[in-house]
């Protein structure tokens, strides 16, 4: 019988106010006082990082949707319309709750611990005169007042760039009548500069380039009286849009389309709370958004920058502590060992506690052997700064063989892979933009070494990307494995993406877009059928984002069937759990701590018949049918048994970071019944300390 909409809407949640509500969850741990003070800082920026990405992305689609006259409902039942007056009124709370904790607690703990963001009311005379010192030698030779009037249309502004408004009176040299100016803020220069310890008056004494800027604004408009001076930021629409036959040539087109995500359609308009109403209207006007776009905050238009402060202060104390990570104990640091070690048995790394040193040295050894024929990768965020890729442009350089698949469309990573990308040519080494109309997202390493005559293959699979710094902070698993099903099946998939032909059969791993989504299917349908047979089934799952409309579906026959069901998903679930005749044997957790939980993870009770695979692919309908993605089995009962009393087990005993989410939609936070916490990422640093081994 088909749902009418009533019925849909019962059944899923919406997409853009699942993204709220996780970054409410993050902006959680800014809150708690058990999150060291520098880090809560940290928090409060990354709430404004993904806000960021969110208007430029969620915001400017549904804003699309509605300005093409689409009324269509997605799968919650509710139209473009709706779902941004729901989000807007959910956006502005979010960040009015940002701001205020910003301003009533972390910024006057700051100063209690000496450091101190200075604001231009209560500078000091010394202050004062160091402040605009530093204005005439430092900021105004590089500004460019631009005086609003027939002659000076208003100047392009960059997408999330800082700006100031001016309202001005009087007549100028030439006999203008000026009100409106707008003074740009050079990338270049910092948003906040340190203050010389003796004039500060405290360990770190900080002051915006902004108040700087406004205690001398006059300056750059001689003879004028400045009646108002206001910072204010504008967010544009960032997706890149690249039509199939005007891109023959992916990078190039890739390029020219770069230039132009900083010049999107406007989406939010951020300003000074004290912006008075007139400027905030004539804003609005220029920009053409409405009041609903509008964000006044109370400080800095842009937290963002506030990051590099966690950075630059020394306070350890104020850190999470530090640990060590470990290398495998199987590899034992001896790098001309590893493919050795590989034929004797498979390699599970768990990451941030365990290094990606041991994938580095996979590549590096590899580069270096002299029986190594070819090396074989994909890319999809690797960061600027990349020894693998170093590693892999000197194997270009050894004679290799060296094939690399670069993921151009990586979104907000697309500058770095094409540089990445030209440097690999530049070393000799086969690169390829995978197939037009699906990003290439799965994380796969071959290394082909004739040995004795034959050719042996070795692979890494990875949860989480080829990326050193986000090893350090995401949680992920990566397999090291020279089994000879499993390789062959890598091996397959990258003919299939660097070549021509039809889709071959794989031994082990399913692949999007051909069977991951059909067999993730089959295995729910068998816990189905072994709970009707009155045997035991369970599924657990922890990803990102669970939002693929069929597979909810099946997830609810599961739990009608009796299978109980465990979902660990990070973000967005669209699933409603806890539903009666719906979803009763369905819990939904989250997890938001010290690491950014990252690993993709499936495991199927089957009876006694445990399956346990890890993945690339959060259960989305891009990751499915949109991208190239692969799930691998784990075949090794040793590292089966690893995964899930690391990656699954000890997440469900969470109390202290997990959230529940109940049948509205709505997570709670876990609490300790008996009053001792369980913390997951407190306990596998603990399993990984290497100064208790």
């Amino acid at each position: 019988m088909k749902n009418s909409p009533q019925s849909i809407q019962k059944q899923f949640l919406n997409r853009e106010l699942g993204l709220l509500a996780f970054n409410r969850r993050v902006l959680n741990m800014a809150q708690s006082d058990d999150t060291p003070l520098l880090e809560r800082l940290r928090y409060l920026c990354i709430v404004s990082s993904n806000l960021d990405e969110f208007f430029e992305i969620r915001v400017a689609g549904l804003k699309q949707q509605i300005n093409q006259g689409i009324t269509t409902s997605g799968p919650d039942g509710l139209p473009p319309q709706k779902v941004f007056e729901l989000v807007s009124q959910e956006a502005h709370a979010l960040i009015d709750e940002q701001y205020a904790l910003l301003n009533d607690i972390i910024l006057p703990r700051l100063a209690l611990e000496g450091i101190c963001f200075h604001r231009r009311g209560h500078w000091t005379e010394e202050q004062k005169a160091w402040a605009r010192d530093y204005f005439f030698r430092e900021i105004f030779p590089v500004l460019t007042p631009i005086g609003l009037d027939p002659a000076h249309p208003f100047p392009r502004i960059l997408n999330k760039s800082l700006n100031f408004a001016v309202e001005l009176s009087g007549v100028d040299a030439f006999g203008r009548n000026a009100t409106h100016a707008v003074v740009q803020a050079p990338r270049s220069l910092p948003r906040f500069i340190r203050l010389p310890e003796k004039i500060a008056g405290c360990p770190y004494g900080f002051i915006f380039l902004s108040s700087i800027l406004h205690a001398n604004v006059g300056e750059l408009f001689q003879g004028m009286t400045v009646n108002g001076c206001y910072q204010f930021r504008v967010t544009r629409n960032s997706e890149l849009f690249l039509e199939e036959e005007d891109a023959k040539n992916l990078r190039l087109a890739l390029e020219g389309e770069l230039s132009h995500r900083q010049f999107g359609d406007e989406v939010r308009l951020e300003v000074a709370e004290n912006c008075s109403d007139s400027m905030a209207s004539f804003l609005l006007n220029t920009f053409e958004l409405s009041e609903r776009d509008l964000y006044r905050v109370n400080g800095p238009v842009n937290l963002v920058r506030l990051m590099q402060v966690a950075d630059m202060v020394d306070r350890p104390d104020l850190r999470f502590p530090r640990f060590n990570q470990n290398n495998p104990k199987e590899l034992n640091g001896k790098n001309s060992d590893i493919f050795t070690s590989l034929k004797k048995k498979d390699v599970l790394l768990h990451h941030p506690f365990q290094s990606f040193s041991s994938v580095v040295d996979f590549i590096a050894v590899a580069a270096q052997d002299p029986q190594v024929l070819a090396i074989k990768q994909t890319v999809y965020r690797a960061g600027t700064d990349s020894e693998l890729i170093e590693a892999l442009i000197d194997a270009a350089h050894q004679g290799k063989e060296v094939t690399v698949v670069v993921e151009l469309l990586a979104r907000f990573d697309e500058e770095a892979n094409i540089n990445w990308a030209a440097k690999l040519e530049e070393a000799g080494a086969h690169v390829v933009y995978g197939v037009y109309g699906f990003k290439t997202h799965a994380k796969m390493a071959l290394v082909i070494r004739r040995e004795n005559g034959v050719l042996k293959r070795y692979v890494h699979l990875g949860t989480g990307n080829y990326h050193s710094k986000t090893t350090k902070i995401y949680t992920d698993f990566g397999l090291l494995t020279a089994h000879e099903g499993i390789t062959s099946d890598v091996n397959e998939v990258f003919l299939q993406i660097t070549g021509l032909g039809k889709h071959a059969p794989l031994k082990h791993l399913f692949q999007s877009p051909f069977t991951l989504h059909p067999e993730l299917i089959h295995a729910i349908q068998k816990e189905i059928s072994i709970a009707q047979a009155g045997r035991q089934a369970h599924i657990i799952a922890k990803m990102n984002s669970l939002t693929e409309p069929s597979i909810i579906q099946e997830l609810y026959q599961a739990s009608q069937a009796g299978v109980k069901v465990d979902l660990i998903v990070r973000g967005v679930c669209l699933l409603r759990p806890g539903v009666k005749n719906l979803s009763e044997n369905i819990r939904v957790f989250s997890i938001i701590g010290r690491f950014l939980e990252h690993h993709r993870i499936f495991y199927f009770q089957h009876d006694v018949d445990e399956t346990v695979y890890i993945s690339s692919a959060d259960w989305m309908e891009r990751n499915f049918f949109r991208r190239i993605e692969v799930c691998v089995p784990i075949l090794d009962n040793t590292i089966k048994k690893r995964v899930l009393n690391e990656g699954l087990k000890p997440y469900l005993r969470d109390n202290l970071r997990a959230w529940q989410m109940d049948s509205n939609g709505t997570y709670h936070q876990r609490q300790p019944r008996s009053g001792k916490g369980f913390d997951v990422h407190h306990y596998l640093l603990n399993r990984y300390d290497t100064n208790k081994s």
